[in-house]
């Protein structure tokens, strides 16, 4: 069974162990928008405590997670938005790679919807590195639209892609 809730504390040991799952794989595949310090548990940690990370549980364990967040990166700006309107962002997006092709990423992004709705926002926003293909295959079929390309200044030499979503 597949279910989605905040994340606590105690997910911590699982979390890392998926993102030391996910990032070998990461690389291999040409993305290098996480490392061996990046996400880390501070940055977890700092999600938690603050609401907005979510883990995605598949039969019990953890198989995803994501930040759902109303922060706006500044470098926000260079893409085909109004920055200045509020959004519900998606950020440290992950599945394990075991669990890949299960409905995981779908599911949160699904509760990146609801919490929209519950915070009364209208927009939804997410950034993807410009080397994860599943990612930008994703984003479009679930309705969110390509909104341009950006660097960010704490992951120098990287490009990302920006996708929106309106919701109503």
């Amino acid at each position: 069974m597949l279910v989605t809730h905040r994340a606590a504390l105690a997910d911590m040991p699982a979390i890392l162990a998926l993102v030391q799952r996910v990032v070998p794989l990461m690389h291999a595949n040409g993305n290098f928008q996480w490392s061996a310090d990046y996400p880390n548990e501070a940055v977890f940690t700092d999600d938690i405590e603050r609401g907005h990370l979510w883990v995605a549980e598949l039969d019990g364990e953890v198989a995803g997670v994501a930040a759902l967040t109303t922060d706006q990166d500044e470098e926000y700006a260079q893409a085909d938005w109004d920055v200045t309107e509020p959004a519900l962002v998606t950020h440290r997006l992950a599945v394990d790679p075991a669990a890949q092709g299960k409905g995981i990423a779908l599911a949160l992004m699904e509760q990146a919807e609801k919490q929209a709705v519950a915070q009364g926002l209208q927009v939804l926003r997410v950034d993807t590195n410009s080397e994860n293909v599943a990612t930008q295959r994703l984003f479009p079929k679930l309705g969110y639209r390509f909104a341009g390309e950006i660097t960010l200044a704490f992951r120098p030499g990287l490009r990302f892609f920006c996708y929106e979503k309106r919701l109503g």
